[in-house]
């Protein structure tokens, strides 16, 4: 047996993936209505019509067919908590009492490491079941939260970012770290799993009012020394907070200008909701090339505001879609597509499935500077890679069947999917999910 039979793998079906932002270029996707997807070694090798790339493979190679279903790149979620896993659809008239009634008594458990781990264990199995393989997640402010979740990533080869919440005042003692041994364990963390395997580290200031100065102080240090980590927080979400915010720091032009004043936006950091931002805000961003994570569903369920795509998209700022569980309510991004394609809507803006497809895919991998590493099919790229199933439901198989255009059968896919029309799930090229097992 020669090395090309015990290495590469090949996958019939229709085959989708970008190349392009939709709303910039009309060449923006590669669409294969009968392609071949062909890994080796867990990578990308090509990727096509079958027809024509057919005759390249070695004799009595296997095909894995999916004919009827869609192979694109796995999602990414640029915002999410797995901490909050266990507290989805808790009820509260907004963020700050929905944060001190479930979030911080939730998260005070994650002391515990077998606690941790199960957790773990089971978020990414939700991720997986949902097609997500890559996101950017929030551990608690124990280290202890964050080995759990790397060690469960590393067991399953996941492409995965999280990092220690560092959080030193206003909020609960048993939740508080002090300044320096938030920069201390975070640097230890980083040491430890940033770039073992696939993992890879975020510097985590919850958010600027449960930060000192200087502990912002400390972690802007820490993303100025390791710039291949990223930063991760949450900034202008609602507009209490945002008072909050001008009150604890008077001289900031604007709760983005915190976190700019301590060296915190830079390409590789990644900042949530951005609702309540000013042009200059997003200018600010667009420089730096810091991102943005858009959270429709939270957004929707805390009532915490609708985003501005045409802002953002006039700034040219790197956008990218996420659940925010647990204030989002659903792990599938399918689901979040659904959302965010309404909350474009009711601030005057039409959303393609095409764009949501994008931003769910290589629009994250953009924000997350991991273009060519995972996102799309580029030869060489890490075969993360999801199958799609237009009839997972009696309704979505009515409906799918009466499409006549690709943008009309995903967006029946982003209105009607959720974790049902994950028929398969791949990381580096191995299943790691089938529905129905």
């Amino acid at each position: 047996m020669n090395k090309n039979e015990t290495t590469l793998k090949a996958f019939r079906a229709s085959i989708l993936h970008f190349t392009a932002d939709p709303a910039l270029s009309e060449q923006a996707h590669h669409w294969h209505e009968d392609g071949l997807l062909v890994l080796e070694d867990g990578r990308v090798k090509t990727a096509g019509d079958y027809d024509k790339l057919k005759s390249t493979l070695p004799e009595g190679a296997l095909v894995r067919d999916y004919r009827g279903k869609i192979i694109m790149p796995g999602f990414i979620d640029t915002h999410i908590h797995y901490p909050q896993t266990d507290m989805i659809a808790s009820p509260a008239p907004g963020l700050l009492p929905w944060l001190d009634s479930y979030t911080f008594p939730t998260e005070r458990r994650f002391e515990d490491p077998e606690h941790a781990r199960s957790v773990a264990d089971f978020f990414l199995g939700e991720l997986l079941r949902c097609g997500t393989t890559t996101a950017m997640v929030y551990c608690t402010v124990h280290p202890e939260s964050v080995d759990a979740f790397f060690g469960a990533s590393e067991q399953r080869n996941l492409r995965m970012a999280a990092g220690k919440v560092m959080m030193d005042r206003n909020c609960p003692g048993f939740l508080q770290d002090t300044a320096e041994s938030g920069a201390r364990d975070s640097e230890e963390l980083i040491k430890r799993w940033h770039n073992k395997g696939r993992n890879m580290y975020a510097i985590t200031p919850r958010f600027a009012p449960t930060s000192t100065e200087a502990q912002l102080q400390l972690a802007g240090e820490l993303a100025q020394a390791y710039p291949d980590t990223y930063v991760q927080t949450h900034v202008a979400e609602n507009t209490d907070e945002v008072a909050w915010v001008q009150s604890l720091f008077p001289k900031a032009r604007s709760y983005l200008d915190v976190y700019d004043q301590y060296g915190m936006l830079r390409p590789r950091s990644m900042y949530a909701h951005c609702i309540w931002l000013d042009n200059e805000d997003r200018a600010r961003m667009a420089a730096t090339g810091a991102a943005v994570s858009m959270c429709a569903t939270s957004n929707l369920f805390l009532g915490s505001g609708l985003f501005d795509f045409a802002g953002a998209d006039k700034a040219q700022v790197a956008l990218s879609l996420a659940t925010d569980v647990g204030a989002g309510t659903s792990f599938s991004m399918l689901q979040t597509m659904n959302e965010t394609y309404k909350v474009a809507r009711m601030g005057g803006t039409y959303m393609p499935a095409l764009r949501m497809f994008y931003l769910a895919t290589l629009g994250g991998a953009r924000s997350m500077q991991l273009e060519g590493t995972v996102g799309n099919f580029a030869p060489g790229a890490e075969a993360d890679f999801i199958v799609l199933d237009p009839k997972a439901t009696p309704l979505l198989e009515r409906r799918t069947t009466r499409t006549d255009s690709l943008e009309e059968l995903l967006f029946a896919l982003a209105m009607l999917g959720d974790d049902r029309a994950i028929s398969a799930t791949y990381a580096a090229g191995k299943q790691v999910h089938q529905r129905g097992e």
